[in-house]
């Protein structure tokens, strides 16, 4: 008698538990309120990267700095370019990696960091 009661109540949870994970984006899936790669997000993006990213990954976004800083990726490669999905960089972007501070806290909203992953495509090597 006890059993079958619980078990519905399990069963309610399970479901319930499902679903709500199944609401949850994968790690590295797409997010839906993006900013496009149009030629404007992407000239967005530019004026940040100029201000916050180029004194550490070059103006040309090759890793090339005047700073003396190792092991900094250049991100006009293929290599670089296919590590990781357009939602990885923008994880990587706002919420730093390593010596690389986050971009978070400047960003006046997630459509700048998106801005700013969407010109760091741009910049592959072609």
């Amino acid at each position: 008698m006890f059993v079958k009661p619980c078990s519905r109540i399990v069963s309610v949870a399970l479901i319930l538990l499902a679903f709500a994970f199944a609401q949850l984006p994968a790690n590295g899936q797409e997010k839906n309120d993006r900013a496009k790669p149009t030629p404007e997000s992407i000239a967005k993006g530019k004026k940040i990267y100029k201000i916050d990213c180029a004194m550490c990954h070059g103006e040309n976004g090759d890793g090339k700095n005047d700073m003396d800083m190792k092991n900094v990726p250049d991100l006009t490669s293929p290599d670089v370019q296919a590590k990781g999905s357009d939602a990885a960089w923008f994880d990587i972007v706002k919420k730093g990696k390593g010596d690389m501070p986050p971009e978070g806290p400047r960003a006046k909203s997630d459509d700048d960091i998106w801005n700013l992953v969407n010109y760091c495509r741009s910049l592959a090597k072609k």
